[in-house]
């Protein structure tokens, strides 16, 4: 059985919250990249995608240059164990219709992230194939027309700010 530690990607570039979208998506292009964890030192507090920042910034009339990630990220981030099966992470990631997976030691330092990619290339292609397959199921797009502007918040934006294991439970100390 494959273990998480043995595909995925480390050495992954963070940002801390009170970083600016506009210092996220240069960082993204610079690494050629989707999504990048956000961090209080090591500790995983959340990820910011290319879409968080156009849906919950661009498309709200935000301030790139001064909008934090911490406005824009989402914080109940599911995440998995170095030392897991990847069997079991991608299950998960068919479940909650990801892609990637930050990966997270015991002490919930953040030590990697698990792509479909990474299964791919360095695992299962077939696997990961299956698990894209399912997380690629397309969602009924809202086409109603509003004479007001759209103000939803996303529903992965709660109260509860802190990461998630494979489980869904927060991560504690």
């Amino acid at each position: 059985m494959t273990r998480v530690a043995e595909v995925m990607t480390r050495g992954v570039r963070s940002m801390p919250p009170h970083a600016t979208l506009v210092e996220a998506a240069k960082a993204m292009d610079e690494l050629n990249v989707g999504a990048i964890p956000v961090c209080e030192g090591d500790r995983l507090i959340g990820m910011v995608t290319d879409r968080d920042i156009v849906v919950r910034a661009v498309a709200q009339g935000r301030s790139i240059s001064e909008t934090p990630l911490a406005d824009v990220m989402s914080a109940n981030v599911r995440s998995c164990f170095e030392d897991q099966s990847v069997d079991e992470v991608l299950s998960l990631m068919r479940d909650a219709q990801i892609r990637r997976v930050p990966v997270v030691d015991r002490a919930r330092q953040l030590v990697g992230v698990l792509s479909l990619g990474d299964v791919a290339a360095k695992d299962d292609e077939a696997q990961a194939g299956l698990a894209l397959e399912a997380i690629s199921e397309p969602a009924e797009p809202d086409r109603s027309v509003s004479s007001e502007p759209t103000t939803k918040t996303s529903p992965s934006r709660g109260e509860d700010m802190g990461a998630r294991d494979v489980t869904g439970a927060p991560l504690r100390d």
